[in-house]
């Protein structure tokens, strides 16, 4: 539940590896796999981050895993295969995608300032500082902060790469949501904290739900709706889509979600579907937007993804590839330790990652 009065931080407790890794989608560095290649030692050194500048995308790798070769890949491949699953049709990969034990877990997103967007986020917005660590040797930081546990609620992990103070945001990420007590009041302490406001308290657009949307520091939107006595505040995540029915369908079949609503809005000209793994009322959702006529939106290189609860990565990347989606990591655990993820991405270009379920609940012990 949204808190009128600013949060205070509670300690921060050391970074799980698991997430340690899984945050480097947020930053530079390392020998990595992009898409479906492995970048060289060369490669990975032209990607250094420039300090004050807005870099492209494609200078952020995904930082998932360290290029395997000869013996050592092949060893890899055979033990991947080995645990491949096998389904007997779509009906049946579909059906084990809805059955599955899946949750969103965390958005991970890049910012200029941490210790700014912190205090934003404790003191604006009542989140409260779950875990932060610094990695030196691989030049980021990285901080999870939400409204309860990890292993209960959906939380943000902010990444901040050194000397980078600046991102492009681009126009495909719309905005997060969340649900609190009393949206005026919400806005107040935020105006009051110096916060930017861009949209005041009142109904939707089209329906009756109170909203306002503020700016955080690095431009990054919230919209703030008045849902009292939420059991889950960080509520939604609002991509842009170019073709609402594609997405719905990859989001179904390849990912198991449920389409929870669907509204058309003629006079302003644009279609949402919520998806998710349960109700609205209890569970943060994806809010896949589809504006009138718009095909394609610049991603920028601010959004990096959301990671998904799994019990089985590498029956869920069998499912991704069944329904046309692209693995652009293949199953298998973290180098080093024993956390098993897979990554993918969506006809629009947005990445997921699947963490396994037994894997997470123990490195967050």
């Amino acid at each position: 539940m949204m808190r009128a009065l600013p949060a205070v931080a509670c300690a921060a407790a050391p970074v799980p590896r698991r997430s340690l890794l899984l945050s480097t989608a947020a930053a530079g560095g390392l020998i990595t796999t992009r898409s479906d290649r492995t970048t060289t030692a060369e490669e990975a050194s032209s990607c250094r981050l420039t300090s004050g500048a807005a870099l492209n995308a494609e200078q952020l790798p995904l930082r998932l895993t360290r290029g395997a070769t000869g013996a050592a890949a092949k060893i890899r491949a055979s033990a991947d295969a080995a645990q491949a699953a096998t389904f007997s049709s779509t009906d049946d990969a579909l059906a084990w995608a809805k059955k599955d034990n899946r949750r969103l877990l965390h958005v991970v997103y890049r910012v200029g300032d941490l210790d700014k967007t912190i205090k934003f986020y404790t003191e604006c917005l009542g989140m409260k500082l779950l875990r932060k660590r610094d990695i030196p040797e691989e030049k980021y930081t990285n901080a999870f902060l939400g409204y309860g546990p990890e292993d209960s609620h959906f939380v943000v992990e902010l990444t901040y790469n050194y000397g980078v103070d600046k991102y492009d945001i681009g126009a495909g990420f719309g905005h997060f949501g969340i649900g609190v007590d009393d949206v005026a009041k919400t806005v107040e302490l935020v105006r009051a904290k110096g916060g930017k406001v861009t949209r005041e308290p009142g109904p939707v657009k089209g329906g009756k739900t109170v909203i306002a949307f503020v700016e955080d520091p690095d431009g990054y939107k919230f919209e703030i709706l008045e849902r009292p006595g939420t059991p889950e505040p960080l509520c939604q995540v609002m991509l842009r889509v170019g073709d609402l029915d594609r997405a719905i369908s990859f989001y179904e079949k390849a990912c198991g979600m449920e389409l929870l609503r669907k509204i058309d809005n003629p006079e302003y000209k644009y279609t949402l579907a919520m998806m998710g793994y349960g109700s609205e009322e209890k569970n943060a959702v994806l809010e896949l937007t589809y504006n009138y006529g718009v095909t394609e939106y610049a991603k920028g290189n601010a959004y990096a993804q959301i990671a998904i609860g799994t019990d089985d990565v590498y029956k869920t990347a069998e499912v991704v590839k069944l329904f046309g989606g692209q693995v652009v990591r293949e199953p298998g655990p973290l180098p080093g330790i024993s956390t098993k993820i897979t990554s993918i991405m969506d006809p629009d270009g947005w990445k997921s990652v699947f963490v396994d379920n037994i894997d997470f609940a123990k490195e967050l012990e």
